[in-house]
Order: C-alpha cells, then sequence, then structure tokens
C-alpha cells in the first residue's frame, strides 16, 4: 500500500509537469482527479482523534527560545548601526559576518493563522524554524531569492496554504503555480505528507468543542484557508482575512519590544516588525565572538530564524535575506 501511495504521488507530481508544459494535458488532468479523490478518501478516514494530532507544519513557539543571555532594549542601544547588505554574501545565502553593529529591514512572513499582526508594543526574540513542513518552507525563502519576479503576497499566500497542511493535490490557481515555480518535483510531493484534505463543516464543530479558544480560531482559519485554495476563485485580500484576526494581542510587559536574544552562534539579534511583511532585524556581533572562531565564518541566514512573539496570539514572523524599502 505505502508503495502504490508513493507512486502514485510521483505519477501526479508528473502529470503537474506535462500540464505546465501544456503537453499530454488531458492525461494530466485524469491523474489530477485521482489524487484529488484519494485525498478526500483519506481525510474522511482519519477520524476526529487522529486529525487533531496531526503535526503542525511549523511548531516553532515561544517556548522555544532560548532565554540565556537575553538582554532589554538599551543594550547597545546608542550605537550605529550599519546596513548589514554591506557585508558579503554567503554561496549557500546570508551575510558573512564580522564584528560590529549591524541592520536590515527584510521580508518577513505570517507564520501563524488565524492570529493578530504585530503591534508595536509586542516583544518577539529568536528560536529555529521547526516542524513537519521546515525544509520546504526554508527552500522556498531560499528560491525566492532567485526569483524576484516572484511576488511576496504570491510567496505569502503559498506559506499560508502550507500552514494550513493542505494536500498538494488541492492546490490549484496561483498558489500552485508559485508553487511549482519555487520548488522541485521531489519537494512539492513533500507537501502531501502529514496534510490535511477539507473537513467537512460538522467535523469542523466536533473538533473545535475539544480544542482551547485560542487553538480554535487558528483551526478554523486553516480549514477555511484550505477551502479557499481547492476552489481556484479567491484573492490575497481573502486569504490575509482568514490569516490575520482584526484588533491586538496584548503585549507582554516581561518582554519588550526591542528585546535582545543571544543566538546560539554568539550574536546578539532582535526584531522590529513593521506588519508582518517587513521586519527591521538589528544585530550586534561581539568582538570576542569572532575571535573564537579562528578564521572560520559566521553566517547568518535568515531563512531559518523566526522572530517568536511573546504573545501567543500574536504571529510568527519568519525573516529572510531579501532587503527592502520600508
Amino acid at each position: 500500500m505505502k508503495k502504490l501511495i508513493i507512486g502514485l504521488g510521483f505519477l501526479f507530481l508528473f502529470s503537474l509537469y506535462l500540464q505546465s508544459n501544456s503537453a499530454n494535458a488531458q492525461f494530466g488532468d485524469l491523474l489530477n482527479k485521482a489524487s484529488k479523490a484519494a485525498a478526500s478518501k483519506g481525510a474522511k478516514a482519519l477520524g476526529l482523534d487522529n486529525i487533531l494530532k496531526q503535526p503542525d507544519a511549523i511548531s516553532t513557539k515561544f517556548a522555544d527560545v532560548n532565554r540565556t543571555g537575553e538582554q532589554f532594549p538599551d543594550f547597545h542601544n546608542d550605537q550605529t548601526f550599519t546596513p548589514l547588505t554591506n557585508l558579503p554574501k554567503h554561496a549557500d545565502g546570508g551575510y558573512i559576518l564580522k564584528a560590529g553593529h549591524y541592520e536590515i529591514f527584510n521580508k518577513s512572513y505570517c507564520l501563524k493563522a488565524g492570529t493578530y499582526a504585530p503591534s508595536s508594543g509586542d516583544g518577539y526574540m529568536y528560536a529555529p524554524v521547526d516542524g513537519k513542513k521546515r525544509d520546504v518552507v526554508i527552500a522556498i525563502l531560499k528560491s525566492a531569492e532567485k526569483h524576484p519576479e516572484v511576488k511576496q503576497s504570491d510567496i505569502q499566500m503559498l506559506l499560508w496554504t502550507i500552514i494550513a497542511r493542505t494536500k498538494f493535490a488541492d492546490y490549484s490557481g496561483s498558489v500552485k503555480a508559485t508553487a511549482i515555480r519555487l520548488l522541485t518535483a521531489k519537494q512539492l510531493l513533500q507537501l502531501e505528507g502529514g496534510a490535511l484534505g477539507i473537513l467537512p463543516f460538522d467535523v469542523v464543530n466536533k473538533a473545535k468543542d475539544q480544542l482551547p479558544d485560542e487553538v480554535k480560531l487558528v483551526f478554523e482559519a486553516e480549514n477555511k484557508i484550505r477551502g479557499l485554495v481547492a476552489s481556484g476563485n479567491y484573492s490575497f485580500a481573502e486569504f490575509e482575512s482568514l490569516a490575520i484576526l482584526a484588533g491586538m494581542a496584548e503585549p507582554r510587559a516581561d518582554t519588550p519590544s526591542g528585546i535582545w536574544t543571544l543566538h546560539p552562534d554568539g550574536y546578539y539579534v532582535r526584531y522590529f516588525p513593521n506588519g508582518y511583511s517587513k521586519t527591521k532585524v538589528q544585530i550586534y556581533v561581539p568582538e570576542e565572538t569572532i575571535a573564537k572562531l579562528n578564521g572560520k565564518e559566521l553566517v547568518y541566514d535568515a531563512t531559518d530564524d523566526i522572530a517568536c512573539p511573546a504573545n501567543t496570539g500574536s504571529q510568527r514572523l519568519i525573516q529572510t535575506n531579501e532587503a527592502i524599502n520600508l
């Protein structure tokens, strides 16, 4: 059975490439329909308990932040921060750090649907990307650097679709096109694992009865996103209305805006979100950190960095190496 599923998966992906090249489209369409039918049956067979136990696509949360060595906002606040983009780029992405103070205004993306947008008082701290779809999310951000023609809004919709655990068999429209543009066939296949189909209304209601209030909102938003992308008729504004709650979460007094995280690699980093799509990132690299490396390179690659809000009702913001003007 497992071999059959894997085989069907590769056939399905092959059909996508046939369609994208306008070759044998009818055959590809038949395989696509068969994949959707199989995905629908799989969702019905899961059962409510198994649905609630499905792992998050990205599981990073504020509890994953290592607060050892944290510094409050006045730490090195009187320093001049030079553009991070002045530093040399690493071959695998990111910037090769030297001792000093740096900042970048970069593209960022929301990685949690059904939550509040950042507010000016929110404290954000560093945590690494973790979860079942970690590798494919990072791959999208790295690939996006090489495809400036792909709009940030299209990438954001794709990421919300992945966070919502949408089966690739249900993808349609511009989100599907963006996925095919930025991901390899093998990476596209990874989108099927651990995903959910569109859940029936009664299943969603039963699930909500077993979930805490803050989780209900996320669960319901994710199911609506799965339905929206499968419809093939959607806009960015519709995605955003499901992913972003109106209003603001209350900031936590013990984690103020501008708090520094001591990164595991020995430098300090802090985040100032401007909405969810832009973030000012500041980095302080101590002289002793560079000295301890004995000539080895210290690389800042933001695609593995999540600015994690202390308030769990706010959005996780994954960072990028792409500079943007505020």
